[in-house]
């Protein structure tokens, strides 16, 4: 390759290596496959090991990858943690121990499965967890300890009251608590986690501890990053301490003499992996002694006595003989490919995703194409690549209707996929019934999930205005569903029918449009049929609503099976009138931020009596926030609201300034 070329090659790949690490550290979103990512960096390496002069300190081979976000306080790291260097294939491993010998006499290796999830690091003082934070940069991290705290398997306090001590584990997720998690987001109409290491990230990364506690995370320590009053000497000894300690340690290790021995582990691991109920992505090779490690030291990246080796996905080739189209429970028209069976990373796939139109005509898809599969994560089924043709082969084409109820589908500015908007779609039925019922919609209590779908199940309820029309004796026949169960329900329903009107609007369920939309349409228009008769550019004149809003709005209340879904609730008694009422403007030009529980009021109760008086209210902390209402576990808002200088004021002075 020509030194310019090479040159032009090496900032692409820095440009697309950096795009894709934003996705995956940052965002929890990875875009392309560990093993592509993995080729690109691998690439990019043998290019700057070739051409030196145009190595710089920000190039991804340079710097552990991951970035602060502002979302959460930082955390300087006393012990960088840093990234392994990964390798491929036995004779990189081979190369490694070559080197590792040349600086030290008669190594011994550690051999252990490596956990993919987020990497954390724990501190204690005198036996008492203080602090955990995320990894970050390597160099700073963000402060997680509130989430951290809720994750069972962490203990809070240690079997000895060490003065000091920093551990780092990876916080994962099983892959049976991923699959629920999945079929939940479903239900609810969210986009799913891809993986079980992304879903572990997106789940430590919250404000919001509750949301991780009923995540069912775990944690496995893997390494000794400092310790105070207490001597160590080697990795296998800081195991076993650790373990004595009361941390979950990583599940099994190996202990090896030779490279050839190393190998052999590593072979054994991967065999096991598919069996094993949490993600492994490789194994890891750490030599034992921390005094060779000393004298082995670190690149500014990588350790120079640790290597990661990464198993190769499993790809097999297959028949796609057929294409279903799946209507999701947000609308969502879906390809599924129907396949030859074939065996994949331990089970049978005939089955999987082909996304959308675009995906499809990206990889030019055909009915009858010999393709190539194999499991994204290890865990879900998807086509790679197209190996050939049949003679005589069409490229597949979406259908124009909705194949459950024959309306009409359409595909919005800047998305990939075609959505069903018929409120009455058959096959959108459950997650319409959950969100209609959901907390911030009609609030209609002992109304979750679970019931939601045993209703629909037994038929009782085919669309949310149904729910209007159950009796006890219907109710009853659900499984632990008793008289008193029924009664509380149906009064819950009851109840819901005098809501205010914002509430109805948001729990139609209409793209785009949150709570807040929600109240901004019925503040403007005063009852239902005002909004119905709205057209997109009145409802765009709305300030705070955008163009994408306002379209999707007017093209939702124009649907005739919209117009008959209000009719129902309207018949079965539901207020279609606004009811809120601006008191006076005592909050006025104020912007309140909710953390934590209140003693008695809701958060969205106390956001509603804000908005009363003439206030608004949002979720992230500035200079510009004006008070901070807390109450109990406020957490990190609590803390930047302090540095910020920010007022902060408890239920009772905020019930006081309502007087």
């Amino acid at each position: 390759m020509e030194r310019e070329t090479a040159q032009r090659r090496i900032e692409e790949l820095r440009e697309l290596i950096k795009k894709y690490s934003r996705l995956y550290y940052e965002q929890d979103a990875p875009a392309i496959e560990d093993d592509e990512f993995d080729g690109l960096t691998r690439e990019l390496r043998e290019l700057e090991e070739t051409y030196p002069e145009f190595i710089t300190q920000d190039s991804y081979t340079q710097r552990v990858q991951g970035e602060v976000s502002e979302l959460f306080a930082p955390v300087r790291h006393e012990v960088p943690l840093e990234s392994l260097q990964d390798v491929f294939s036995y004779n990189e491993l081979r190369e490694f121990d070559r080197r590792v010998r040349n600086t030290v006499d008669y190594p011994l290796y550690v051999v252990e499965p490596k956990i993919d999830g987020l990497s954390v690091a724990i501190e204690y003082i005198n036996g008492t967890l203080v602090r955990g934070a995320t990894r970050g940069n390597g160099q700073t991290g963000e402060d997680v300890s509130h989430t951290l705290k809720v994750i069972k398997s962490i203990p809070c306090k240690l079997s000895q009251a060490i003065s000091r001590i920093i551990v780092r584990g990876e916080v994962y997720m099983p892959q049976e608590s991923f699959a629920a998690l999945v079929t939940q987001q479903d239900l609810n109409g969210e986009k799913p986690f891809k993986n079980p290491r992304n879903a572990a990230a997106g789940s430590l990364r919250q404000k919001d501890a509750e949301v991780t506690r009923k995540r069912n995370l775990d944690l496995f320590v893997f390494n000794l990053q400092l310790i105070e009053g207490v001597a160590v000497n080697s990795h296998v000894e800081s195991l076993e301490l650790m373990k004595k300690l009361g941390f979950p340690i990583i599940p099994f290790y190996t202990v090896a003499k030779t490279i050839d021995e190393v190998i052999h582990e590593v072979e054994r691991i991967g065999s096991i992996r598919r069996n094993l109920p949490y993600d492994i992505d490789g194994a890891v090779v750490k030599v034992n002694d921390f005094s060779h490690r000393v004298k082995l030291g670190s690149t500014s990246k990588f350790p120079k006595w640790a290597s990661a080796y990464k198993y190769p996905p499993e790809e097999k080739q297959t028949i796609l003989k057929d294409i279903e189209i799946n209507v999701g429970r947000t609308g969502v028209l879906t390809p599924i490919g129907i396949f030859d069976p074939v065996d994949l990373a331990g089970t049978t796939v005939s089955r999987a995703t082909l996304h959308n139109q675009d995906f499809m005509q990206e990889k030019g898809i055909c009915i009858g194409d010999t393709v190539v599969l194999r499991k994204a994560g290890d865990i879900i089924p998807e086509v790679v690549r197209v190996v050939s043709h049949l003679a005589d082969a069409e490229l597949y084409q979406m259908p124009r209707h909705c194949p459950s109820c024959d309306s009409e589908v359409s595909r919005e500015e800047g998305e990939a996929a075609l959505r069903c908007s018929n409120p009455e779609c058959p096959s959108q039925r459950l997650r319409n019934l959950i969100h209609f019922a959901s907390r911030d919609a009609m609030d209609i209590e002992g109304l979750g999930p679970a019931v939601a779908e045993q209703l629909v199940a037994n038929d009782l309820v085919c669309n949310a205005y149904d729910l209007y029309t159950l009796d006890k004796e219907s109710i009853t026949k659900i499984e632990r569903m008793g008289d008193k169960s029924a009664e509380n329900l149906l009064s819950a329903i009851n109840k819901s029918t005098e809501n205010d009107l914002y509430r109805v609007i948001y729990a139609l369920g209409i793209r785009h449009i949150g709570q807040k939309a929600a109240k901004l349409l019925a503040d403007r228009f005063g009852d239902i049929d005002q909004i119905m008769h709205a057209s997109a550019e009145e409802i765009g004149s709305i300030e705070g609503f955008g163009g994408i809003m306002a379209d999707s709005a007017a093209r939702f209340f124009s649907l005739p099976q919209t117009r008959h879904f209000i009719e129902k609730l309207r018949a079965a008694g539901v207020n279609m009138k606004n009811k809120s009422e601006q008191v006076d403007n005592r909050f006025k030009d104020m912007t309140f931020v909710l953390t934590g529980t209140l003693p008695t009021l809701k958060r969205n109760e106390a956001a509603e009596l804000i908005e009363k008086y003439g206030g608004k209210t949002t979720s992230s902390i500035s200079k510009k926030t004006t008070i901070v209402l807390a109450g109990e576990d406020a957490g990190s808002k609590l803390t930047k609201a302090q540095q910020l200088g920010v007022r902060i004021i408890d239920e009772t002075t905020f019930l006081e300034m309502l007087k």
